[in-house]
């Protein structure tokens, strides 16, 4: 998922800015093979990959390396761009051993990059570009789940927070509809599914986050995080499934409260049935033996879990509708997230806070 902003100052569907609303301007693969030849001195053949908002290109190189250019959406604030590359570029120098992509500098030694492009309806404009590393890997969606590859995957989160832990940009405290903070903001896209009850399902875990989390998140501690640990944005080796080979996509990185990213992160390991969270909550538990976490947080991730939820489907169900062409993608994750409510509308919130308190050894 790319970044997607929300104006404050708008009313309506247009709380969800321009930067959410607004389609890529299309860019063939030559043109990127030659903006990286003439940037980059890199010859090769570039291939699109799949993105939701952004153009991006898998780059093979004529020596046998790969990368990925990334060319961001025109109306994304270059600002945005620049946040997520130095970022990148902060956390080589932290941790590098942590399996992330490496920025690939210019021809003229930057880092990331403001190109001009040319529109035959909307005229020139301006949008941010960046060079990266290729990591090598199966991702993380088309294997078999483990405990040990979520305990992994639960600890490296936790390594990647304290990574990021000090670090800031400008653009970091940008206002990001993918926050589950902002989660509230998004009721007024509620009318736009179209089943009732699942209308309905969305709309008892929005009261709930509003009356229970939203209150106290200003309170907690808040770092810059990656805010998107899905299975498509984690690779795997390709022989051993259970370790993890790369976390990709920081589009959605934002400054917001820790455990925001540990909720985040365990979503996607949330099941069905009366045990829905035991998965979720070995995840959880790998986190916190590295990163420990405070009994509030604990107690606040099954609100934080179903607001992602929510953040789902209502964005991915709107913007679908929106962009028929790309709906496969943008609905990805869509599923998940209506399975994952259903089985924790069934779970009681205390139950379930007792067990994630119960997996952290805090009972």
């Amino acid at each position: 998922m790319s970044s997607l902003e929300i104006d404050l100052s708008a009313s309506g569907h247009e709380a969800l800015n321009q930067s959410l609303s607004s389609a890529a301007h299309d860019i063939p693969p030559a043109e990127a093979e030659q903006i990286v030849a003439d940037h980059y001195g890199i010859r090769g053949t570039a291939s699109p990959l799949t993105s939701e908002r952004d153009h991006n290109f898998r780059i093979a190189a004529s020596d046998g390396k790969e990368y990925v250019f990334k060319i961001s959406n025109a109306a994304e604030d270059p600002l945005i761009a620049e946040f997520q590359v130095e970022a990148l570029l902060h956390i080589a120098r932290v941790d590098a051993t942590l399996p992330v992509p490496r920025v690939i500098a210019s021809l003229d030694v930057q880092s990331h990059l403001n190109l001009p492009f040319n529109d035959a309806s909307t005229g020139a404009f301006t949008r941010g570009a960046r060079l990266l590393s290729f990591l090598p890997g199966t991702p993380l969606h088309t294997v078999a789940r483990t405990s040990t590859q979520r305990r992994a995957l639960g600890a490296l989160l936790a390594r990647l927070g304290l990574a990021l832990r000090g670090f800031f940009h400008p653009a970091a405290g940008h206002d990001l509809a993918w926050d589950i903070k902002n989660v509230g903001r998004l009721r007024e896209l509620l009318p736009h599914i179209p089943d009732r009850a699942r209308r309905e399902l969305a709309g008892h875990f929005l009261d709930n986050f509003e009356a229970n989390a939203s209150p106290l998140l200003p309170g907690l501690r808040a770092q810059v995080v990656h805010n998107d640990l899905n299975a498509y944005n984690v690779l795997v080796d390709a022989a051993h499934h259970d370790d993890i080979a790369g976390i990709l996509d920081f589009g959605d990185m934002v400054y917001t409260s820790l455990i925001n990213d540990v909720a985040v992160g365990a979503s996607y390991h949330v099941t069905t049935g009366e045990h829905a969270l035991d998965t979720a909550a070995e995840f959880i538990a790998a986190y916190h033996a590295v990163t420990p976490l405070e009994p509030l947080e604990v107690d606040l991730l099954f609100d934080l879990i179903t607001a992602r939820f929510v953040t789902t489907v209502a964005i991915t169900g709107w913007r679908a509708a929106r962009y028929p062409h790309n709906s496969a993608y943008i609905l990805k994750n869509n599923p998940a997230a209506w399975s994952g409510l259903e089985s924790l509308y069934a779970l009681p919130r205390e139950q379930a806070q007792a067990k994630l308190r119960r997996a952290c050894n805090m009972e």
